[in-house]
């Protein structure tokens, strides 16, 4: 047993919520296409795009809160030795490695791509194949950076998910809920290595974010609510 004072279940809570809230109001903003993997239209779409590197900062603004908010979580869980504490610790450590994982597929997918695709939006007729083929490379590489990104952050809302739903503070059920949109990322990650962004990702996809936005929304009430201390087992 050990003490955990509100204040910094509030803190973790709050970075968690922000992140989600800004990054689902950053991707309302982002462009699409019919199809993300029908690549001419979407990189039509993304070259007639005036704000497409102001939404991408917004979407890293957004994971960076949220992965700050997973290590906040992990630092208020208090648990050091044993299984639950290398499962926390093997959590955060995750979280980091996504949130670093993910500025640099903002960097591709922000500028890269957006660099691509206005090359061959403007280009002449004899250079467009070639232009085409530069920013389907870079689009591949969106493709491999986003897989491995969803399986750490996955990793850590599985992990940290896993010990949150064995303590006292709060609900079990919302580490459940963490523990679900852990898989759903886990499987985002498979699907997008394989397929790239096709439809069948659509499923795991609107089950992290109901999962995500249920158990960020959960934790913040429930901490707020928090007494000045609390016992976690």
């Amino acid at each position: 047993m050990h003490d955990v004072r509100s204040g910094t279940w509030r803190l973790a809570s709050s970075l968690l919520l922000s992140g989600v809230v800004v990054s689902l109001l950053a991707g309302l903003l982002h462009a699409e296409s019919h199809d993300a993997n029908d690549h001419v239209a979407s990189f039509t779409a993304y070259a007639n795009s005036d704000i497409w590197t102001a939404v991408h900062l917004g979407q890293f603004a957004g994971m960076a809160l949220v992965c700050a908010g997973l290590v906040a979580l992990w630092s208020v869980i208090g648990l050091r030795r044993g299984g639950l504490g290398w499962t926390a610790r093997f959590g955060a450590i995750s979280a980091a490695l996504a949130a670093a994982l993910y500025a640099a597929l903002q960097a591709v997918d922000g500028v890269a791509l957006k660099q691509a695709v206005d090359a061959w939006a403007v280009s002449a007729e004899p250079d467009k194949a070639a232009r085409f083929a530069t920013a389907e490379g870079i689009r591949w590489l969106e493709w491999g950076m986003r897989s491995y990104q969803s399986f750490l952050l996955g990793a850590a809302l599985l992990l940290l998910g896993t010990v949150v739903a064995s303590l006292r503070p709060v609900s079990r059920f919302i580490g459940y809920l963490m523990v679900l949109s852990g898989l759903a990322y886990v499987a985002q990650g498979w699907i997008i290595g394989e397929l790239g962004f096709a439809a069948t990702n659509s499923l795991p996809t609107l089950t992290g974010i109901i999962a995500v936005l249920a158990w960020s929304v959960w934790l913040a009430v429930s901490a707020w609510r928090m007494k000045e201390t609390a016992k976690a087992g």
